[in-house]
């Protein structure tokens, strides 16, 4: 399967085995890993080839969709978004993470707002929702620079590292998208 996203600075294209080494190297990094809840720290060693099997998986059953973000200019990896499907209520859920090296250049809110496009225009969900923590105000901007609002914060909600963490939950209709 094959997908292309484009963006005025960036080219999403579905994870392949080949970014493996990067993917590694870049959610290794324990700023990355602190903020989500899905990313190991350490990042075991060879596990990220078994994780862009299983997107890749996903992918193909049309249960998902999670894309390496490139620069246009030089292809370089800047980071994963994805797109969790819920087919029963026709959602899904943004997922991100952007490397380290390039956080504060505005790749990951280019990139949320292209896959919410994605989501709605040729997915056709109804809804888009993400949700971070809130010690990461720079995920919560990224929402709402992809047009998500915010819903609402559910207190102590995941546990990381043994402490309990709040979560922002943001989201946007397919009938606010197509009033934006």
């Amino acid at each position: 399967m094959e997908i292309y996203l484009h963006s005025e600075r960036l080219h999403l294209r579905l994870l392949e085995s080949g970014d493996a080494d990067v993917l590694e190297k870049l959610a290794g990094d324990k700023d990355i890993a602190s903020t989500t809840l899905g990313i190991p720290h350490p990042y075991p060693k060879g596990s990220a080839a078994g994780f862009i099997a299983n997107r890749q998986e996903a992918a193909s059953q049309g249960e998902g969709y999670s894309f390496a973000a490139l620069t246009k200019s030089e292809g370089t990896f800047l980071g994963v978004v994805g797109l969790h499907l819920d087919k029963n209520h026709n959602n899904g859920e943004l997922g991100y993470w952007i490397g380290k090296p390039y956080w504060g250049k505005g790749y990951g809110s280019e990139a949320a707002r292209r896959v919410v496009q994605f989501a709605f225009d040729e997915i056709k969900l109804n809804r888009v929702w993400a949700a971070a923590m809130t010690k990461n105000p720079g995920s919560s901007r990224i929402m709402e620079k992809a047009g998500m609002k915010h819903e609402g914060t559910f207190r102590e909600h995941i546990l990381k590292w043994d402490v309990y963490e709040d979560l922002s939950y943001y989201g946007l209709l397919r009938s606010e998208y197509l009033l934006g």
